[in-house]
């Protein structure tokens, strides 16, 4: 499909990075580890759960990592998550746990979206799992919710919008925040990005 296609009828795509953990606080990488959320971020994912229920979400999707799941179970949708492998974090290799301080004492010039990560995955890998999301979601016939994590959904909204995945660096994105991914005009569009609804 071109970026631009009357004829479309895709879904709206909703994104929910999920709550808070340990490592996202302490800014480590974080992708094979399974961390459970902190409080604060049970709290804020419960808080999502108002404004996600003014959808009727045709499917819903998560990252099978626990931070992702518990996401989607604080915010109500649990019953009716489908575990998709393909969301699961940019796999960061050698530099899981590790702070990007930590990785440029090592490698001055290290950038995760040029580079990758050795012993994990590159930016072209994690892209290849975004377009493989995209075109299962666009399948349905609603609105689709999609729970999984920071750089896996940075790089989904680069290829929403038909962009290399480094263009995903762009796109800040907070835990337990709601981006909103729809059309106008025949175009893909983002709507709206890394809202914070549990402040």
């Amino acid at each position: 499909m071109s970026a631009r296609d009357p004829a479309s009828r895709e879904p709206t795509l909703v994104l929910v990075r999920h709550g808070a953990t340990e490592w996202s606080e302490n800014g480590r990488h974080t992708s094979r580890t399974d961390l459970p959320l902190l409080p604060s971020g049970v709290e804020r994912a419960r808080a999502l759960a108002p404004v996600l229920s003014q959808f009727h979400f045709a499917r819903v999707l998560t990252s099978p990592l626990q931070r992702a799941r518990q996401t989607a179970e604080c915010a109500g949708l649990a019953q009716q998550a489908e575990l998709v492998d393909d969301l699961r974090e940019w796999d960061y290799g050698d530099y899981e746990g590790l702070t990007s301080p930590e990785i440029w004492a090592q490698r001055p010039d290290w950038k995760l979206w040029a580079d990758g990560a050795p012993g994990g995955e590159t930016p072209e890998q994690v892209a290849v799992r975004a377009d493989r999301v995209i075109a299962d979601a666009v399948s349905g016939d609603g609105p689709v919710a999609i729970f999984a994590h920071g750089h896996i959904l940075r790089v989904l909204v680069a290829r929403w919008i038909f962009e290399r995945p480094f263009v995903g660096a762009a796109f800040k994105l907070s835990p337990a925040t709601l981006s909103i991914l729809s059309h106008e005009h025949g175009y893909r569009v983002i709507e709206r990005w890394n809202m914070p609804l549990s402040e």
